[in-house]
Protein backbone atom coordinates (compact mmCIF):
# COMPACT_ATOMS: atom_id res chain seq x y z
CA UNK A 1 0.00 0.00 0.00
CA UNK A 2 2.72 2.47 0.93
CA UNK A 3 4.97 1.45 -2.44
CA UNK A 4 1.39 2.11 -4.40
CA UNK A 5 0.80 5.81 -2.87
CA UNK A 6 4.24 6.99 -2.95
CA UNK A 7 4.11 6.39 -6.83
CA UNK A 8 2.24 9.10 -9.21
CA UNK A 9 -1.16 8.06 -10.56
CA UNK A 10 -0.03 7.77 -14.17
CA UNK A 11 2.67 5.20 -12.68
CA UNK A 12 -0.46 3.55 -10.47
CA UNK A 13 -2.97 3.20 -13.30
CA UNK A 14 0.07 1.74 -15.58
CA UNK A 15 0.97 -0.46 -12.92
CA UNK A 16 -2.68 -1.76 -12.41
CA UNK A 17 -3.60 -2.35 -15.97
CA UNK A 18 -0.86 -4.19 -16.79
CA UNK A 19 -1.64 -6.67 -13.76
CA UNK A 20 -4.76 -7.95 -15.19
CA UNK A 21 -7.41 -9.74 -13.65
CA UNK A 22 -5.75 -9.51 -10.70
CA UNK A 23 -6.44 -5.90 -10.50
CA UNK A 24 -10.05 -7.07 -9.92
CA UNK A 25 -11.51 -6.22 -6.48
CA UNK A 26 -8.19 -4.54 -5.12
CA UNK A 27 -9.07 -1.35 -3.02
CA UNK A 28 -5.38 0.32 -4.23
CA UNK A 29 -6.56 -0.41 -7.76
CA UNK A 30 -9.90 1.48 -7.27
CA UNK A 31 -8.41 4.09 -5.54
CA UNK A 32 -6.43 4.65 -8.31
CA UNK A 33 -8.97 4.60 -11.07
CA UNK A 34 -11.50 6.61 -8.94
CA UNK A 35 -8.67 9.75 -8.71
CA UNK A 36 -8.47 9.22 -12.42
CA UNK A 37 -11.92 9.71 -12.89
CA UNK A 38 -12.22 12.54 -10.54
CA UNK A 39 -9.49 14.27 -12.74
CA UNK A 40 -11.21 13.99 -16.04
CA UNK A 41 -14.74 14.90 -14.38
CA UNK A 42 -12.77 17.85 -12.99
CA UNK A 43 -11.19 18.65 -16.68
CA UNK A 44 -7.57 18.78 -15.16
CA UNK A 45 -6.96 15.24 -16.50
CA UNK A 46 -7.44 14.51 -20.30
CA UNK A 47 -7.47 11.90 -23.15
CA UNK A 48 -5.83 13.98 -25.42
CA UNK A 49 -4.63 17.92 -24.73
CA UNK A 50 -3.48 21.05 -26.96
CA UNK A 51 0.49 20.70 -27.50
CA UNK A 52 1.77 23.13 -29.64
CA UNK A 53 5.14 20.90 -29.84
CA UNK A 54 3.12 18.22 -31.64
CA UNK A 55 2.43 18.05 -35.25
CA UNK A 56 -0.91 17.56 -35.06
CA UNK A 57 -0.93 20.64 -32.16
CA UNK A 58 -2.52 17.65 -30.01
CA UNK A 59 -1.55 14.90 -27.89
CA UNK A 60 -2.46 11.62 -26.87
CA UNK A 61 -2.54 10.54 -23.23
CA UNK A 62 -2.28 6.71 -23.83
CA UNK A 63 -2.02 5.98 -20.38
CA UNK A 64 -5.61 8.08 -18.96
CA UNK A 65 -7.50 5.95 -21.96
CA UNK A 66 -5.38 2.53 -20.10
CA UNK A 67 -7.29 3.87 -17.30
CA UNK A 68 -10.72 4.35 -18.49
CA UNK A 69 -10.32 0.68 -20.05
CA UNK A 70 -8.83 -0.15 -16.29
CA UNK A 71 -12.48 1.09 -14.59
CA UNK A 72 -14.35 -1.04 -16.91
CA UNK A 73 -12.11 -4.04 -15.90
CA UNK A 74 -13.15 -3.44 -11.78
CA UNK A 75 -16.60 -2.60 -12.62
CA UNK A 76 -19.18 -5.16 -11.34
CA UNK A 77 -22.48 -5.41 -13.45
CA UNK A 78 -25.19 -3.50 -11.14
CA UNK A 79 -28.82 -2.10 -11.24
CA UNK A 80 -28.92 2.15 -11.34
CA UNK A 81 -31.62 4.52 -11.45
CA UNK A 82 -33.57 6.32 -9.24
CA UNK A 83 -37.20 4.23 -9.81
CA UNK A 84 -38.28 1.69 -12.03
CA UNK A 85 -39.21 4.50 -15.15
CA UNK A 86 -35.43 5.24 -14.90
CA UNK A 87 -33.49 2.12 -14.17
CA UNK A 88 -30.21 1.10 -16.20
CA UNK A 89 -27.96 -1.86 -15.75
CA UNK A 90 -23.90 -0.92 -16.11
CA UNK A 91 -20.81 -1.22 -14.98
CA UNK A 92 -20.50 0.20 -11.39
CA UNK A 93 -17.35 2.17 -11.64
CA UNK A 94 -19.50 4.31 -14.18
CA UNK A 95 -22.69 5.74 -13.18
CA UNK A 96 -24.31 8.52 -14.81
CA UNK A 97 -22.68 12.16 -13.71
CA UNK A 98 -25.32 14.09 -12.07
CA UNK A 99 -24.77 18.24 -11.90
CA UNK A 100 -25.38 20.85 -9.54
CA UNK A 101 -25.75 24.35 -9.88
CA UNK A 102 -22.94 25.62 -9.30
CA UNK A 103 -21.77 23.33 -11.73
CA UNK A 104 -22.96 25.73 -14.58
CA UNK A 105 -23.95 22.98 -16.98
CA UNK A 106 -27.58 23.24 -18.19
CA UNK A 107 -28.92 19.75 -18.96
CA UNK A 108 -32.73 20.50 -20.06
CA UNK A 109 -34.82 17.65 -19.39
CA UNK A 110 -35.91 14.91 -21.31
CA UNK A 111 -34.06 12.04 -21.11
CA UNK A 112 -29.94 13.23 -21.34
CA UNK A 113 -27.26 11.16 -20.09
CA UNK A 114 -23.30 12.03 -19.30
CA UNK A 115 -20.95 9.29 -18.29
CA UNK A 116 -19.08 9.52 -15.32
CA UNK A 117 -15.80 10.37 -16.17
CA UNK A 118 -17.04 12.70 -18.77
CA UNK A 119 -15.81 16.60 -18.21
CA UNK A 120 -18.76 19.67 -19.40
CA UNK A 121 -17.22 23.00 -18.50
CA UNK A 122 -19.13 25.88 -17.41
CA UNK A 123 -22.06 27.42 -19.80
CA UNK A 124 -22.17 23.61 -21.56
CA UNK A 125 -25.91 23.31 -22.79
CA UNK A 126 -27.35 19.80 -23.07
CA UNK A 127 -31.02 19.05 -25.09
CA UNK A 128 -32.85 16.64 -24.94
CA UNK A 129 -31.52 13.66 -25.94
CA UNK A 130 -27.91 13.49 -26.02
CA UNK A 131 -25.48 11.26 -24.36
CA UNK A 132 -21.59 12.00 -23.37
CA UNK A 133 -19.49 8.89 -22.85
CA UNK A 134 -16.77 8.52 -20.44
CA UNK A 135 -13.51 10.61 -21.04
CA UNK A 136 -14.99 13.27 -23.48
CA UNK A 137 -14.13 16.59 -23.15
CA UNK A 138 -16.74 19.10 -23.89
CA UNK A 139 -15.25 23.00 -23.37
CA UNK A 140 -17.11 26.14 -21.97
CA UNK A 141 -20.06 27.63 -24.41
CA UNK A 142 -20.49 24.03 -26.05
CA UNK A 143 -24.36 23.39 -27.31
CA UNK A 144 -24.98 19.89 -26.94
CA UNK A 145 -28.30 19.39 -29.19
CA UNK A 146 -31.06 16.89 -29.42
CA UNK A 147 -30.26 13.11 -29.90
CA UNK A 148 -26.22 14.44 -30.61
CA UNK A 149 -23.30 11.83 -29.33
CA UNK A 150 -20.22 12.71 -28.02
CA UNK A 151 -18.51 9.31 -27.93
CA UNK A 152 -15.70 8.01 -25.36
CA UNK A 153 -12.91 10.85 -25.29
CA UNK A 154 -13.64 13.02 -27.68
CA UNK A 155 -12.03 16.61 -27.16
CA UNK A 156 -15.15 19.24 -28.26
CA UNK A 157 -13.66 22.78 -27.71
CA UNK A 158 -15.18 26.43 -26.63
CA UNK A 159 -18.53 27.56 -28.44
CA UNK A 160 -18.92 24.76 -30.54
CA UNK A 161 -22.69 23.94 -31.62
CA UNK A 162 -23.14 19.89 -32.24
CA UNK A 163 -26.42 20.65 -34.18
CA UNK A 164 -29.24 17.75 -33.69
CA UNK A 165 -28.37 14.07 -34.12
CA UNK A 166 -24.83 14.99 -34.84
CA UNK A 167 -22.57 12.03 -33.90
CA UNK A 168 -19.30 12.09 -33.17
CA UNK A 169 -17.47 9.27 -32.86
CA UNK A 170 -15.12 8.11 -29.77
CA UNK A 171 -11.75 6.32 -30.32
CA UNK A 172 -10.94 4.95 -26.89
CA UNK A 173 -8.97 1.83 -28.65
CA UNK A 174 -6.51 1.60 -29.46
CA UNK A 175 -5.19 3.50 -26.88
CA UNK A 176 -2.62 5.36 -28.57
CA UNK A 177 -5.13 6.39 -31.42
CA UNK A 178 -6.01 9.94 -31.58
CA UNK A 179 -9.82 10.87 -30.95
CA UNK A 180 -11.73 13.08 -32.85
CA UNK A 181 -11.40 16.70 -31.96
CA UNK A 182 -13.36 19.40 -32.68
CA UNK A 183 -11.63 22.66 -31.84
CA UNK A 184 -13.13 26.30 -31.10
CA UNK A 185 -16.05 27.65 -32.66
CA UNK A 186 -16.53 25.01 -34.64
CA UNK A 187 -20.43 24.27 -36.24
CA UNK A 188 -21.14 20.87 -36.73
CA UNK A 189 -24.43 20.66 -38.96
CA UNK A 190 -27.65 18.51 -37.89
CA UNK A 191 -27.31 14.45 -39.12
CA UNK A 192 -23.23 14.93 -39.60
CA UNK A 193 -21.19 12.21 -38.38
CA UNK A 194 -17.38 12.72 -37.38
CA UNK A 195 -15.02 9.64 -36.64
CA UNK A 196 -12.41 7.62 -36.51
CA UNK A 197 -10.11 9.85 -35.07
CA UNK A 198 -10.78 12.77 -37.29
CA UNK A 199 -9.83 16.85 -36.51
CA UNK A 200 -12.26 19.45 -37.06
CA UNK A 201 -9.84 22.55 -36.85
CA UNK A 202 -11.04 26.16 -35.46
CA UNK A 203 -14.16 28.16 -36.85
CA UNK A 204 -15.22 24.95 -39.60
CA UNK A 205 -18.35 24.48 -40.38
CA UNK A 206 -19.84 21.14 -41.46
CA UNK A 207 -23.02 21.40 -42.64
CA UNK A 208 -25.98 19.23 -42.42
CA UNK A 209 -25.38 15.94 -43.31
CA UNK A 210 -21.64 15.83 -43.81
CA UNK A 211 -19.65 12.62 -43.23
CA UNK A 212 -15.91 12.70 -42.19
CA UNK A 213 -13.91 9.38 -41.70
CA UNK A 214 -10.35 7.96 -42.56
CA UNK A 215 -11.66 6.70 -45.64
CA UNK A 216 -13.14 9.93 -47.09
CA UNK A 217 -11.16 12.23 -49.38
CA UNK A 218 -11.87 16.09 -48.84
CA UNK A 219 -12.13 18.34 -51.95
CA UNK A 220 -11.35 21.93 -51.33
CA UNK A 221 -12.93 24.23 -54.40
CA UNK A 222 -11.18 26.80 -52.50
CA UNK A 223 -7.28 25.83 -52.44
CA UNK A 224 -7.31 22.79 -55.39
CA UNK A 225 -6.42 20.54 -52.62
CA UNK A 226 -7.76 16.77 -51.65
CA UNK A 227 -7.07 15.93 -48.11
CA UNK A 228 -7.05 12.63 -46.67
CA UNK A 229 -5.81 10.25 -43.81
CA UNK A 230 -2.78 8.40 -44.07
CA UNK A 231 -1.05 5.73 -41.64
CA UNK A 232 0.23 8.59 -39.60
CA UNK A 233 -2.38 11.25 -39.59
CA UNK A 234 -5.66 11.20 -39.45
CA UNK A 235 -8.04 13.60 -41.64
CA UNK A 236 -7.88 17.32 -40.85
CA UNK A 237 -10.56 19.38 -42.09
CA UNK A 238 -8.58 23.11 -42.26
CA UNK A 239 -9.45 26.21 -39.92
CA UNK A 240 -12.77 28.06 -41.23
CA UNK A 241 -13.72 25.68 -43.63
CA UNK A 242 -17.37 25.54 -45.38
CA UNK A 243 -17.62 20.95 -45.72
CA UNK A 244 -21.24 20.03 -47.97
CA UNK A 245 -22.06 16.66 -48.62
CA UNK A 246 -20.75 16.68 -52.32
CA UNK A 247 -19.97 13.35 -54.60
CA UNK A 248 -17.95 12.52 -57.41
CA UNK A 249 -18.35 10.08 -60.19
CA UNK A 250 -16.71 6.82 -61.05
CA UNK A 251 -14.52 6.55 -63.74
CA UNK A 252 -14.69 3.65 -64.77
CA UNK A 253 -15.83 -0.54 -64.33
CA UNK A 254 -19.71 -0.99 -63.87
CA UNK A 255 -20.17 2.55 -61.32
CA UNK A 256 -19.03 4.80 -64.78
CA UNK A 257 -21.37 2.66 -66.95
CA UNK A 258 -24.06 2.76 -64.97
CA UNK A 259 -23.60 6.57 -64.32
CA UNK A 260 -23.07 6.14 -60.39
CA UNK A 261 -21.47 8.24 -58.37
CA UNK A 262 -20.12 8.12 -54.44
CA UNK A 263 -20.96 10.60 -51.67
CA UNK A 264 -17.84 12.86 -50.43
CA UNK A 265 -17.24 16.01 -48.61
CA UNK A 266 -16.35 19.39 -50.80
CA UNK A 267 -15.10 22.52 -48.98
CA UNK A 268 -16.88 25.48 -51.09
CA UNK A 269 -16.07 27.95 -48.95
CA UNK A 270 -14.38 29.53 -45.80
CA UNK A 271 -15.78 31.80 -43.53
CA UNK A 272 -16.87 34.90 -43.90
CA UNK A 273 -19.33 37.89 -42.45
CA UNK A 274 -22.37 36.76 -44.15
CA UNK A 275 -21.31 33.23 -42.44
CA UNK A 276 -20.73 34.83 -39.04
CA UNK A 277 -24.12 36.63 -39.68
CA UNK A 278 -25.99 33.44 -40.59
CA UNK A 279 -24.53 31.89 -37.45
CA UNK A 280 -25.20 34.66 -35.20
CA UNK A 281 -28.05 33.31 -33.72
CA UNK A 282 -26.78 31.00 -31.58
CA UNK A 283 -25.69 32.90 -29.15
CA UNK A 284 -29.10 33.16 -28.54
CA UNK A 285 -29.75 30.15 -27.65
CA UNK A 286 -26.66 29.97 -24.72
Amino acid sequence: MEKMVSLDLQERIEYWFGQGAAAIGNADAEAAFYLLREQLEAGSLRSAEPDTTQPLGWRVNAWVKRGILLGFRLGSLVEMGDSACLSFVDKATYPARRFAVADGVRVVPGGSSVRSGAHLARSVVMMPPAYVNVGAFVDEGTMVDSHALVGSCAQIGKRVHLSAAAQIGGVLEPVNASPVIIEDDALIGGNTGVYEGTIVRSRAVLAAGTVLTRGTPVYDLVRGEVYKASAETPLIIPSGAVVVPGSRQIPSGKGAEWGLSVATPVIVKYRDEKTELSLALEDLLR
